[in-house]
């Protein structure tokens, strides 16, 4: 029976916070007569680090409750929803409003028809400062029912007139935003599924997209929702499409559309911290790191400034984006060691939040913490990044990044000296690719030199091949289509250092034109 019941009620009771379990044990208590079942029911699910409902069953077998347990069980869940959004009644401006229409309804259904009134005027207020346009639409019908209940005989026609046109407003910003959000939808799929365009046809994949009359002028953008949205999607293109100079622009633009508009983004933190995270990821690229780094203060100073709004959801996606953004600038930058230092605090989070971190974001955690460590020349610390990433995180086999922490997986076996497992290694890279569809020069490139690299035993043959690679990965960076590969590892860089027996340092370091200057910020 436990294998296949349900743990829902277990998670639930456990995602609680301190003060909500205390809340609980108050609600539960006002809403239940004589033995508290409910409680006796939650205490004993809490204790359990993992959901056992037999040894539930066994330990409350005398109680009558377990006869119908399901029953029981949905009721319990049911309760801590309820005391859940008791507890929570103030915690956002929608809560809020919708709160005030509930008491809306509880005045007219009274006939305190003034004091509904008033209550409905200053919600509709707030809705309509804050653009809460679903809401506006329950407002609009009891600004309705309260004219109707008189007849008509306390309006005028003029005042008719102005609801017909707030009415016509409003459902033109919800389909304004419809639209937005479809054409955003589309671009998104098509970029987290395969990634920046590497082709002609995927290019053009990408601008069928954003030919839309909505995007030909930011004047479309009928509120600030979508004037973000447009913004957005304008710096996501460019990223498909590695024009990061038009992508820092809309992201700078869509910093400061927040900045100005900052009471209509306070609930939605996630939105602010994710352009930022963009930013420094493009500034860094662009080699504009007085931006990177005046962006990633800013990151860094979000759990200060939204400390009051803090929850399990906000920490998750500040550790997950923090981090991730930080280990890709010392990437770009050469800062190696430095990377290094943040990886015990990576692995303390990933372990600390689980399986609750979107998966692609733990692959480009675990990513980033390889090509530190390979950076820094630690092969054996990168092969178990690449392990994790390849054998542990349940990740679409399509994304790019596991397309290359396949590749850098064979680098750092290559740099071990795993004879042995390189070759499996190897069959098993091109296996991938084959039923990915989407293989480049640059992987056939790279999967060539490892072959060939595998029979290879002479120090001087071996290095005529890794001047050889140098020249053909050269080539390939200045193909527009081709250079994507380098954005999430510097092999070139790489095979430099091998060639040249400089350290990976000196050489990302002198290719950013990181100002050594900037290491102490």
């Amino acid at each position: 029976m436990s294998k296949k019941a349900s743990d829902s009620l277990h998670k639930l009771i456990h995602s609680l916070s301190k003060p909500e379990k205390r809340y609980f044990k108050v609600f539960a208590s006002r809403h239940s007569s004589g033995e508290n079942v409910y409680q006796i029911l939650f205490d004993a699910i809490l204790k359990q680090e993992s959901y056992d409902e037999d040894a539930i069953l066994k330990k409350f077998k005398k109680e009558s409750f377990t006869n119908r347990f399901p029953i029981t069980k949905s009721r319990l869940y049911d309760t801590v929803l309820k005391s859940l959004d008791a507890f929570h009644s103030n915690s956002s401006l929608d809560a809020q409003l919708k709160r005030n229409l509930h008491c809306v309804e509880i005045l007219y259904k009274k006939s305190l028809y003034k004091e509904s009134s008033k209550l409905l005027y200053q919600t509709k207020k707030k809705a309509e400062k804050f653009d809460k346009h679903a809401i506006l639409i329950d407002i609009y019908k009891w600004q309705k029912q309260l004219i109707e209940k008189d007849n008509y005989t306390e309006t005028n026609v003029k005042e008719l007139e102005k609801i017909w046109e707030e009415d016509k407003l409003t459902l033109q910003k919800i389909r304004n935003y419809s639209d937005f959000w479809h054409i955003k939808s589309l671009l998104f799929q098509t970029l987290n599924k395969r990634g920046k365009a590497r082709s002609t046809s995927e290019f053009n994949d990408l601008k069928k997209i954003i030919d839309s009359y909505l995007l030909k002028s930011e004047s479309k953008a009928l509120y600030p929702e979508t004037k973000y949205l447009y913004h957005h999607i304008y710096s996501a293109y460019y990223f498909g499409v590695g024009d990061y100079e038009n992508c820092f622009e809309h992201l700078s633009k869509n910093i400061k559309h927040i900045e100005d508009n900052y009471e209509n983004y306070s609930e939605e933190p996630n939105v602010y911290f994710s352009v930022l995270s963009n930013a420094v990821y493009i500034a860094s690229r662009l080699k504009n790191y007085n931006s990177a780094y005046t962006y990633l203060e800013k990151l860094r100073s979000l759990p200060e400034k939204l400390a009051i709004k803090s929850n399990e959801d906000l920490d998750i996606k500040l550790f997950s984006s923090t981090y991730s953004i930080e280990l890709t600038l010392y990437c770009i930058t050469g800062q190696f060691e430095k990377g290094i230092s943040l990886i015990p605090m990576v692995e303390e989070g990933l372990k600390l939040y689980d399986n609750k971190i979107n998966n692609v974001r733990v692959a480009f955690l675990c990513f980033n913490s390889a090509c530190l460590q390979v950076g820094a020349e630690n092969y054996a610390e990168a092969l178990k990044w690449t392990n994790r990433l390849l054998n542990d995180v349940d990740i679409d086999k399509s994304e790019d990044i596991y397309c290359f922490a396949q590749i850098l997986n064979l680098v750092i076996h290559l740099e071990l000296k795993n004879n042995r497992l390189l070759p499996y290694a190897l069959k098993s890279t091109s296996r991938y690719l084959e039923t990915r569809n989407r293989k480049y020069q640059f992987e056939e490139c790279m999967l060539e030199f490892v072959k060939d690299a595998i029979k290879t035993d002479d120090s001087s043959e071996m290095k005529n091949r890794y001047s050889k690679l140098k020249v053909e990965l050269d080539n390939l960076s200045k193909n527009e289509f081709e250079k994507t590969a380098f954005e999430y590892f510097d092999f070139p860089a790489w095979v430099e250092h091998k060639v040249s027996g400089r350290t990976m340092m000196e050489i990302v370091k002198e290719k950013s034109g990181y100002p050594s200057s900037s290491d102490e910020k």
